[in-house]
């Protein structure tokens, strides 16, 4: 398996190398040196392995000419992990550190399974495509041009802890008394620095309204305070409880949130990524919830204390709407979907 850079190239893998395990297959992570893959899967006892990577940015860079030897260096590692474990397959999660990995497992003929998880395919599969036997798509919907490739539907894994989450174990860990609402906000395994900030500048009166725990990313808590209001900097072990004890969810739009709320059937609000600061995957994934009934969403450029207040009333007014919604709508088992996928493959 390769992926890296974000939880999101990490932590839908989870699911597929516990089912790949549980029927006797080995599995070798590879992640880069300076990703936190080795902290997501750590205690999983998977094998981990870090090459060099370079990353192609969108916009001029003098990192663009100087990461091109990364990602020569990052090949031959790769080419030289694969003769040394001689895998029967490859599984790409995403980030750049695939491209090494993938290219590599071309030249010595073994097969590649690809999954992306963004209704957009992102750059790094785009550049893999030639060079992978199956692409698995979360959405449906997702457009794919290039016409040599197995293209399956398989939806995006989430994690059994998470489906597992209990709502009275949550509360207690926050110490909730159930009086309020509760409101997580998180902006994923980064943090989200617009909304951290608008949920603080609006906390008198968010805090009025709702319990709140707030997950604004590792360095990234500060002073604010007030009664009911938690400040978390990441949770991984307890967050499916967390999620189970939220009656409002605001979120960034990234496909493992996506996914995860509508797998928990959890009203929330989506605030994308801005096309300026990204290649518009979460603009795509929040547009489609938004369009199926599923999500609500407030753009990033509308994103003030009071919008948010007004926006989170409005999801909370029709809570009972977006969980009929969401508990209609039909999804895969992503995760025997992949490994029906790699099985294929691997011979």
């Amino acid at each position: 398996m390769v992926g890296g850079g974000s939880a999101g190239h990490v932590l839908p893998a989870l699911p597929l190398i516990r089912a790949l395990r549980e029927q006797g297959s080995e599995v070798l992570f590879v992640g880069t040196h300076s990703g936190a893959e080795v902290g997501w899967l750590e205690g999983s006892g998977i094998d981990c392995v870090a090459i060099s990577a370079g990353k192609l940015r969108r916009y001029f860079s003098w990192q663009n000419f100087t990461d091109i030897g990364r990602t020569l260096r990052g090949i031959v590692q790769a080419y030289r992990l694969i003769g040394q474990y001689r895998p029967q397959v490859v599984f790409s999660k995403g980030g750049f550190v695939s491209f090494p990995v993938v290219f590599a497992a071309w030249l010595r003929r073994v097969p590649v399974v690809a999954h992306e998880s963004d209704l957009t395919p992102g750059l790094a599969n785009r550049l893999v495509l030639p060079f992978v036997k199956t692409l698995c798509l979360s959405f449906i919907s997702t457009p794919v041009r290039h016409r040599r490739v197995r293209v399956v539907y398989t939806g995006n894994p989430v994690r059994s802890e998470i489906l597992s989450g209990d709502k009275q174990r949550g509360r207690s860990r926050l110490g909730f008394d159930g009086q309020k609402p509760v409101l997580v906000v998180t902006g994923g395994s980064l943090g989200a620095d617009a909304l951290n900030e608008a949920v603080r500048a609006a906390l008198p009166q968010l805090g009025r309204r709702f319990d709140i725990l707030h997950v604004c990313g590792r360095g990234k808590t500060d002073q604010s305070s007030n009664p009911g209001y938690v400040q978390r900097e990441f949770i991984d072990k307890h967050w499916g409880d967390m999620l189970a004890a939220a009656d409002v969810v605001l979120s960034r739009a990234g496909a493992n949130a996506f996914f995860e709320l509508l797998a928990l059937h959890k009203p929330h609000l989506l605030v994308p990524l801005a096309a300026k600061v990204s290649r518009g995957d979460q603009l795509a994934n929040a547009e489609y919830g938004e369009k199926h009934g599923f999500s609500a969403v407030l753009q990033e450029q509308d994103l003030a204390p009071e919008t948010l207040v007004e926006a989170l009333d409005r999801v909370l007014a029709a809570q009972l709407q977006y969980v009929s919604v969401m508990a209609q709508s039909a999804t895969n088992d992503a995760t025997a979907l992949l490994l029906d996928e790699l099985n294929r493959w691997s011979g």
